[in-house]
């Protein structure tokens, strides 16, 4: 782990002191009284006294928070103050100030330290080592964003709601939600691909002997992470006879396997995530509007791609890179391709077509060519040559349709992603896979 630079601006040589002695072990401090010139090592964090003189009627420090604010917009400023006084503190956050402690300084300057730490760990600036899952990646303001909130949920224990469109990064951000905490294990669990009458025993376990079938004891998905995380994909596709069990456990922490007389109580935090907006679901009576309430305390919104388009590029080339075996570069015109589609499938589009232009693409260099076939793939007798007319507008209008279906689960394989960017209800979908007879095996 590099070292990460705590500049402390404040004429006040024990508090100086006292810092040196308490800073968690991976923060350096560098220390000025004034408004002096700047160091120019790279600085982490700043804390800032605001009255360098000791004059309450003049607070110095607000001019310095703005210098420190335009020389590096992403800087984590921390004002300080023993003068609680409400128009200050407005002042130190007009300033750029991100945080305003009150002096003398507790244990909330360590904690707010260690989120920091995990903020620029996060923007990929140190390395904590190989981490298991995928980085959030990008340098977009809405990444910046994302990557702040991630920071700021460190050691929250309570649940967490991911909210976002389908195919933006949500199990990655629960991934590195776990990852922050040091902590074991991760279960995951997509409530979509549950039937209804397995979600009990799916997720709280059953005795042996509980129903037919249950020719043993089986640990549910709670209790199986308790000590660390467990992740409900797609909660809102949770049945409302189940909601209320998943809200017992999450007020009272115990869960009741399936035939069992006793409860287990289990620690474990809940992250779940969505790409339906559960507001609407909870007035279409679809979703309990207690359980909302309790899980969306701690929320992340996570942006969907065509918001961040500057990420592109970033994002492709850390895809392209991914092929151990075949070097491929991106060249402008490329670039240009990929920013100006729509990408429906977000992030995990972009992946795929990275993955398909690796292969596909037949020089070194990746081309608007190579970019637009893949992104707009003609469909065989979309352009009026070769057709039967003979065969009448339904007949042509199904082997279209059929060829679109086909096209479009070649390129996304997941089923939930295709009825989306097609419109359609899964249900749908399924029936007019069977009914054209397309060759599809889901991924």
């Amino acid at each position: 782990m590099r070292d990460l630079n705590l500049l402390v601006i404040d004429d006040d040589d024990l508090l100086v002191a006292a810092l040196r002695q308490s800073l968690p072990k991976s923060w350096r401090l560098t220390a000025a009284d004034g408004p002096g010139p700047l160091p120019e090592t790279p600085i982490h964090a700043a804390l800032v006294d605001m009255h360098l003189t000791g004059r309450t009627d003049r607070a110095e420090g607000l001019e310095i928070l703005k210098i420190l604010r335009a020389r590096d917009p992403h800087l984590s400023l921390i004002a300080m103050s023993g003068n609680m006084d409400r128009d200050l503190m407005e002042k130190g956050l007009r300033a750029g100030a991100d945080r305003f402690l009150a002096k003398p300084l507790g244990e909330e300057l360590n904690l707010l330290l260690d989120k920091i730490e995990e903020w620029w760990l996060l923007r990929g600036a140190l390395q904590r080592g190989a981490r298991e899952a995928e980085a959030w990646l990008g340098q977009s303001p809405e990444a910046h964003q994302v990557q702040r909130q991630i920071a700021e949920l460190k050691g929250e224990k309570g649940p967490i709601l991911i909210e976002g469109e389908s195919g933006t990064g949500k199990e990655v951000v629960a991934r590195l939600l776990h990852e922050q905490n040091d902590s074991a294990p991760f279960v995951a669990a997509n409530m979509a691909g549950i039937p209804e009458n397995l979600f009990e025993s799916e997720l709280f376990g059953h005795v042996r002997g509980a129903f037919t079938g249950a020719d043993q004891n089986k640990m549910g998905l709670a209790e199986a992470a308790s000590g660390g995380d467990l992740f409900l994909d797609e909660i809102e596709a949770m049945p409302l006879s189940q909601q209320a069990k998943l809200l017992r456990f999450l007020e009272l922490g115990e869960i009741r396997r399936v035939g069992a007389k006793d409860p287990i109580h289990v620690r474990c935090r809940v992250i779940v995530a969505t790409n339906q907006p559960l507001n609407q679901l909870v007035r279409e009576g679809k979703f309990r509007e207690d359980l909302l309430w309790r899980l969306s305390g701690k929320k992340l919104t996570l942006p969907p791609l065509r918001r961040r388009r500057e990420d592109i590029g970033l994002l492709a080339k850390e895809f392209l890179n991914r092929d151990p075996y075949r070097k491929k570069e991106l060249a402008q015109d490329g670039l240009d391709a990929l920013m100006e589609h729509s990408w429906p499938g977000n992030v995990r589009e972009l992946k795929r077509v990275c993955e398909q232009l690796v292969i596909q693409a037949p020089l070194p260099l990746i081309r608007r060519v190579d970019v637009v076939t893949l992104l707009q793939p003609s469909i065989p007798g979309d352009s009026g040559e070769n057709i039967d007319f003979t065969l009448g507008l339904t007949e042509l209008g199904s082997r279209y349709e059929a060829r679109v279906i086909a096209k479009c689960l070649e390129r996304f394989k997941d089923i939930d992603e295709v009825a989306r960017i097609l419109d359609v209800s899964r249900s749908n979908l399924y029936k007019k896979i069977k009914d054209y007879n397309i060759s599809w095996r889901e991924s």
